[in-house]
C-alpha cells in the first residue's frame, strides 16, 4: 500500500479526526496510487494516522476512511459502516416512519463522498469522490442489504465529480426491480409528493428541508404566503395544508413548476384555488411585486447554492443580500421571513450578518425567532463543521 506523507504540523487536523487532507498538506506520496486507491497516511515523523482514499485530481488530495491505521478497508468495512448509518436513523423515533429519508450522509457517517437517500422501496445512491467510486459495487451491495429496499438507482451526476476527475453516472444499479419507474410517490407529513429520481435536483428531492416544511405548515394558518425558488412545491403544499389564505410560488424552471402542479393534484384535500404558480426570475418578480404594492405575511426564501466554496463567498453574499432585502420590503408588519442558505462557502455567522444588513437597508426592524438547519437524518460530525451546509433563520418583522 502506498504511503501519503504529510508536511510537518499538518497531522494535527487528522489527529482531530477531520476527514479531509488538502493538497498543500501533503509532502509526498511514497509508492504508487491511482484515483480511489487506499493509502496509509503518515505524519512527517513516520507516525501512522489512518487510512484514506487517494484523489490525485482534487484539491482534497485524500479523504479518511479510518483513523485506525490497522483497520482493513474492504467489503466488510463498507458493510459495517453502511449498517451503522442505517441503524442510527432507525434509533430516532421521528425518522422511523419517513418514506423519504437520507440513510448515508457522507463524511458525517464515516463515508466521505457517499450520499444515499431512500424513497419508498428505492434507494438512490450518489458517489461524489474517487474513493466512493472505487468501492461503488461494495457500497451498492451493502446498501441494498441494510436498507431493505428493492433496488438501488445511481445518481452520480453532481458537478463535484468533475473535480475528482470522474464522469457522470446515472441509471439502475442493483435489485430485483432495478428497472422500476423513475417517479416515486412518497408521503411527507400527510402530503403526497412525486420524486423524479432520474432528473430531479440532488437525488430527486430536498430531504434536508423536511422539518422546516413542517414548520411552515404550523405557521401558515390564515397567512398570505410567498414561496420563492419553490421547486416542486414542498413548502407551498405544507402551507396550504396549514390553512394559508393564499400561496404564491415562484420558480424560473417550467419543469419544476409542472412537478409542483402535479404534486398539488396528488393532494385533492388541499384547496387548489388558494395556490398560484408563477414561472419567473425570482429577483425580477420580487421587484415587480414590490412595485405593484404586494405584501405577504410569510415569505420563504430557499435559493439555490450561490457559493459552492469560500472563493465564491463575496459574490454570493451580494445575491443573498439582494434577495433578503426584497423579501423584507414585501413583508407585512409582524410578518415572518424564513431565509436559507445551502452554500458551503457561507457560514452561519456570515449569513446572519447578511440578513441583518438586508433588513437594515430595507428599513425593517426584525428579530430572529429560530435558527434552522437540516433534518436529523443529515447529521453533522463534530469534527467536520463543513457538513453543516444548510443554515436558516426564521425572522419576524417588528
Amino acid at each position: 500500500m502506498a504511503e501519503l506523507i504529510l508536511q510537518p504540523g499538518k497531522e494535527r487536523a487528522v489527529m482531530r479526526r477531520h476527514p479531509w487532507i488538502f493538497e498543500g498538506a501533503v509532502a509526498h506520496l511514497k509508492g504508487r496510487a491511482r484515483a480511489g486507491d487506499t493509502v496509509d497516511v503518515l505524519a512527517d515523523n513516520g507516525r501512522p494516522l489512518g487510512r484514506a482514499a487517494f484523489s490525485p485530481h482534487s484539491q482534497i488530495r485524500a479523504r479518511m476512511w479510518s483513523f485506525d491505521p490497522e483497520e482493513t478497508i474492504d467489503h466488510a468495512f463498507f458493510k459495517r459502516r453502511v449498517a451503522a448509518a442505517v441503524a442510527a436513523r432507525a434509533a430516532l423515533p421521528e425518522l422511523r416512519e419517513q418514506q423519504g429519508l437520507r440513510l448515508v450522509h457522507g463524511e458525517s457517517d464515516g463515508l466521505p463522498g457517499v450520499i444515499a437517500d431512500r424513497y419508498g422501496d428505492t434507494l438512490v445512491l450518489q458517489l461524489n469522490s474517487a474513493g466512493a467510486e472505487k468501492w461503488r459495487d461494495a457500497l451498492a451491495d451493502a446498501l441494498l442489504q441494510a436498507s431493505g429496499c428493492r433496488r438501488v438507482f445511481e445518481r452520480s451526476d453532481a458537478d463535484v465529480r468533475g473535480l475528482e476527475g470522474l464522469e457522470a453516472r446515472t441509471g439502475p444499479l442493483r435489485g430485483e426491480d432495478r428497472d422500476g419507474p423513475d417517479e416515486i410517490v412518497i408521503e411527507e407529513h400527510g402530503i403526497r409528493l412525486a420524486v423524479d429520481i432520474r432528473g430531479g435536483h440532488k437525488t430527486g428531492f430536498y430531504l434536508d428541508q423536511r422539518e422546516n416544511r413542517l414548520l411552515v405548515r404550523r405557521l401558515a394558518a390564515g397567512r398570505k404566503v410567498l414561496n420563492c425558488f419553490c421547486y416542486t412545491g414542498g413548502f407551498s403544499l405544507q402551507a396550504l395544508a396549514g390553512g394559508a389564505a393564499q400561496v404564491l410560488s415562484i420558480d424560473s424552471s417550467g419543469p419544476a413548476l409542472a412537478g409542483a402542479r402535479r404534486n398539488l393534484a396528488l393532494n385533492p384535500q388541499l384547496d387548489a384555488a388558494r395556490a398560484e404558480w408563477r414561472d419567473a426570475d425570482v429577483f425580477e418578480e420580487l421587484r415587480a411585486l414590490k412595485k405593484a404594492g404586494a405584501r405577504f405575511d410569510l415569505i420563504v426564501l430557499d435559493p439555490p447554492k450561490f457559493a459552492p466554496s469560500a472563493a465564491h463567498a463575496d459574490r454570493a453574499a451580494r445575491a443573498y443580500k439582494d434577495i433578503n432585502l426584497l423579501g423584507f420590503r414585501l413583508l407585512n408588519p409582524g410578518g415572518l421571513l424564513m431565509s436559507y442558505s445551502c452554500s458551503g462557502g457561507i457560514g452561519l455567522e456570515l449569513f446572519q450578518k447578511i440578513v441583518a444588513g438586508a433588513a437594515s437597508d430595507a428599513g425593517a426592524e426584525a428579530r430572529i425567532l429560530r435558527r434552522l438547519s437540516a433534518a436529523p437524518d443529515h447529521p453533522v460530525a463534530l469534527t467536520f463543521p463543513e457538513g453543516e451546509y444548510l443554515k436558516g433563520l426564521l425572522c419576524q418583522a417588528v
